[in-house]
């Protein structure tokens, strides 16, 4: 067995036991492999695991390496942030996009759709720490800007994405973010990342985003 495919079936027994613990029922979240930076070598040996979600961050990177090995099971999500020059490549290629932040983006990935016919599913990023160096809506404007791209733009948003501020406690984020989810009626939930998706588990994440703990560490 390849050392992603042990870090995958060991990360999936946490989940579980995890679950149990919470007494959780009918609740079953998706673990998305992030494979930015690692090559294809990395990646087969997941794929003939039979492990069908993948996570990257840089359009351009995610092209080049997934042009030649996606089929149709894979489903491909950009978790990083999304230039508006790179939308007709990410259209073309992702699945999901979980890092929707402003309506220039949302316009464009509106229009893009229109002429490929795709329908890709889309989280909205949500920014709580106000913090400049990251992309996302804050929370007081959340309810518009989903509004607007589901009634204006006819946008499959299906849930909201954060990352907690660098360093902090990110359960009250957790519990902020599944709050925003519920007020907006929205189902999946983007949260939590090889350090704290345990804790992501507790507020019923629907898509864990998992790198590190799987693939190694980034060089």
């Amino acid at each position: 067995m390849h050392n992603s495919q042990n870090q995958l079936t060991e990360i999936n027994k946490n989940i579980e036991s995890r679950i149990k613990e919470l007494n959780y029922k009918d609740y079953n979240p998706k673990i998305i492999a992030v494979s930015k930076t690692f090559n294809e070598d990395k990646i087969k040996p997941l794929i003939e695991f039979g492990h069908r979600d993948f996570g990257e961050n840089r359009v351009q990177e995610a092209y080049e390496k997934w042009s030649n090995i996606k089929d149709n099971k894979i489903k491909l999500h950009l978790i990083g942030k999304l230039q508006t020059n790179k939308v007709k490549i990410a259209v073309s290629l992702f699945d999901f996009i979980h890092s929707l932040d402003n309506e220039k983006l949302a316009n464009k990935i509106a229009e893009e759709q229109k002429k490929v016919k795709r329908n890709l599913k889309i989280f909205i990023q949500v920014n709580f720490g106000d913090e400049k160096q990251k992309s996302g809506i804050a929370p007081k404007y959340i309810e518009n800007f989903y509004n607007y791209c589901k009634k204006n733009l006819n946008l499959d948003v299906i849930g909201t994405m954060c990352l907690p501020p660098y360093a902090e406690n990110p359960e009250p984020f957790f519990k902020q973010l599944g709050e925003i989810n519920q007020s907006l009626k929205l189902n999946e939930l983007s949260m939590g990342m090889s350090e704290d998706y345990l804790t992501a588990i507790k507020y019923r994440s629907t898509y864990l985003r998992i790198g590190s703990k799987i693939f190694g560490k980034r060089n």
